[in-house]
């Protein structure tokens, strides 16, 4: 019988697959280039590209395809076939390193920000070395990077990989300060949980909301929702567990390594969480998750929808990031060690974090800020919108300590003195867990809880990777001339720890005193994605990222122009699909369930004079009155939507924030009363309790 491990990896060109493939002094060479960051030699790269293409071929591959990650948020390729015409009307199969190495799709399309004029077409890709290539749909895609013509980054991958060489850089040169000279590279881990909802897919054909927008712009609230807690962790339903083992057996032959699924907390929606991986690649592979989760429920008759808020009501859906830091000879910067040398160590790379996330609270927010997400942020099933961090008491207690000079209970009182006397040990998992946290410690990384469900997680991990070279750059300069090692860190810490505590709170952060105690503390809380837009090109920033060669300032800007418009964008669709629906099927609907009500009216007194009809009177008179309501809100909204044309970029984006968005949620409110009281086989959509607990 077939085992996973048979098919594991089956559709990867991994590291067996070039050992057995490729000459041994190539395949060494290949393995240096990657490991020490050096540029492709040619020879290496005609080699890679013939065994890569007979394997491909080997598969039934007849095309390559650059598989890269435009500003859309989605991935993009354009395939090439093998074949090179011969004389005789034959073909060869031909794959050149040169095909390998670069490629060239048009670049105009792309979001760029105003980098690109629609007329300056040409961009080019370059090949990933460090992300394997695999099959997909028969054809070998090869993970690249994009940029245009004159050299401008116009993708995600690119500030990936700048933003992990710039934090191994760093943390590399402040290891070796401890004596860790063995250490040649840091690589940042990440492991995507990633939540999605499952509905029937004629349910989602019926709905143009879901179709064009992704989450349902109207609908009232089934009887039943989230409230009986039973999903969470509940039995899984025969057809969505056919589902999750197709799709887990289509990501493991990816070398994908999905590890969990369950349910989560509102009806229909799930979970899966893989293995952690390289930062890099776990992008990569939770791009490839995604596209595979659509692509898989639509053979089980499911939709998979990605979107953040879905359904109004009951729990939207993230994406928890968690990150780690570790070095190429095997340990954990996160976790805290057993000498006291260790646990300064660690201790050191804690405060790096800390500091990193209280001078980049506007960074961390913009990373995770979109329409979609926005929905979600701040109600109960996700952090709010104040970026803090969750350490538990225990290790809280120890950074307390160190700063007041007092001793610390662990096992048997311990005074903190770094590299003097042991720390107590701290086990995993001695604190609970903050399910409220933005950005919670978990025993050894970071839980970074704010992302949307459809996210690359590109873009946080650019951000965490680079504010964190940021502040081990000045640590190691603050350490390199210490005279006293031990004593210096140990100073570090605490002042780094004294003037950064303000972004720790281990309480509920969904409390109210919260938000007030988070102002007094200075903290950040933009509430809306335009209003983080704004912060991410500050000057600061700009310097931040410039300095580590991550984006110069036109990126910046540019980055900045597409945040802003694809903001307005994704609000602009949802408010005329709303305005389509209701003018073309909503109203419609109504008044034509209005006539049947009165025509009843009509002829119960036509049969007999004296009844009063008052039930029916006051259901026709109901309905009016709403109706002629979600008229008038509809016209005020085509109004606010045709003012739109007036603005553009941040203006734009916070028009729309702050005048379309309150004009829709009018609409939505009448056309929702009218749903409760519309004859169900009257109204035009699936409703929620259809869509939710009829799968």
């Amino acid at each position: 019988m077939e085992t996973v491990a048979d098919y594991f990896g089956s559709l990867v060109f991994n590291d067996e697959t070039m050992r057995n493939r490729l000459p041994k002094d190539l395949y060494k060479a290949l393995k240096k280039i990657v490991a020490e960051g050096k540029d492709l030699d040619l020879n290496v790269a005609n080699s890679v590209a013939n065994a890569m293409k007979a394997w491909a071929i080997e598969h039934g591959c007849t095309h390559y395809t650059h598989w890269f990650q435009p500003m859309t948020g989605i991935t993009a390729e354009k395939h090439e076939a093998f074949i090179s015409p011969i004389d005789g009307g034959k073909v060869l199969l031909e794959f050149s390193g040169k095909e390998l190495i670069k490629g060239e799709p048009d670049a105009s399309s792309f979001p760029s920000g105003g980098i690109r004029a629609t007329f300056e077409a040409r961009g080019y890709t370059a090949w990933d070395p460090t992300s394997y290539a695999f099959i997909k749909d028969d054809t070998l895609c090869i993970p690249t990077a994009f940029c245009s013509y004159s050299g401008e980054v116009l993708d995600k991958k690119t500030p990936l990989l700048r933003s992990m060489e710039a934090v191994s850089e760093q943390a590399v040169k402040v290891l070796h300060l401890f004596g860790k000279t063995d250490v040649k590279k840091v690589n940042t881990t990440v492991g995507p949980e990633q939540e999605y909802f499952l509905i029937d897919k004629k349910d989602y054909a019926a709905r143009k909301d879901l179709i064009y927008t992704g989450r349902t712009l109207l609908g009232a609230r089934s009887p039943k929702g989230q409230e009986m807690e039973d999903h969470y962790f509940g039995a899984i339903r025969s057809r969505v567990s056919a589902y999750m083992k197709d799709l887990d057996r289509e990501l493991w032959k990816l070398g994908i390594n999905a590890k969990t699924s369950h349910n989560e907390v509102a009806p229909c929606q799930h979970e899966l969480a893989p293995v952690f991986g390289t930062t890099n690649i776990a992008v990569d592979h939770n791009q490839l998750t995604m596209e595979l989760m659509k692509k898989i429920a639509d053979r089980h008759g499911f939709a998979c929808l990605l979107h953040e808020k879905p359904f109004a009501g009951v729990n939207g859906s993230g994406k928890h990031n968690n990150w780690s830091i570790s070095t190429d000879t095997g340990i954990n910067l996160l976790e805290p060690g057993d000498n006291p040398k260790d646990n300064a160590q660690f201790l050191l790379f804690l405060v790096a974090v800390i500091k990193a996330i209280d001078e980049y609270q506007d960074l961390m927010r913009v990373s995770v800020a979109s329409a979609g997400n926005d929905h979600r942020l701040g109600a109960n099933e996700a952090p709010p919108a104040i970026v803090s961090m969750f350490l538990g008491d225990e290790l809280t207690e120890i950074l307390e300590a160190l700063v007041s000079g007092k001793a610390v209970n662990g096992k048997g009182k311990v005074q903190m003195e770094l590299g003097v006397h042991v720390l107590p040990a701290f086990p995993k998992d001695t604190t609970d867990r903050n399910r409220t946290s933005p950005f919670a410690f978990t025993g050894n990384k970071f839980e970074f809880r704010m992302l949307g469900s459809s996210f690359s997680v590109a873009g946080p991990n650019i951000v965490l990777n680079t504010i964190v070279a940021k502040a081990l750059k000045e640590f190691y300069e603050e350490l390199k001339d210490a005279t006293d090692f031990n004593a210096a860190v140990t100073e570090l810490v605490k002042k780094t720890y004294s003037e950064h505590k303000r972004i720790v709170f281990n309480g509920n952060n969904y409390a109210p005193e919260w938000v007030v105690e988070a102002e007094k503390r200075g903290l950040l809380n933009l509430k809306s994605s335009p209003d983080a837009y704004d912060t991410f090109i500050a000057p600061k920033n700009i310097e931040l990222f410039s300095e580590f060669g991550i984006f110069n300032s036109v990126e910046m800007h540019s980055r900045y122009e597409i945040l802003n418009e694809e903001y307005s964008k994704t609000i602009h669709i949802e408010a005329t699909t709303l305005i389509d629906m209701v003018n073309r099927q909503v109203l419609p609907a109504c008044t034509g369930y209005a006539g049947k009500v009165a025509a009843a009216v009509n002829a119960k007194k036509l049969a007999l004079p004296t009844l009063e009809c008052k039930s029916e009177s006051a259901l026709i008179s109901e309905l009016t009155a709403l109706i002629d309501n979600l008229e008038s809100a509809v016209t005020e909204l085509e109004k606010a939507v045709a003012l739109s044309a007036e603005y553009s970029g941040s203006d734009l984006a916070h028009y729309t924030r702050n005048s379309i968005i309150p004009l829709m949620d009018d609409v939505r409110g009448y056309a929702d009363s009218l749903e409760l009281i519309v004859d169900q086989k009257d109204w035009p959509y699936p409703t929620y309790g259809e869509m939710l607990f009829y799968v």
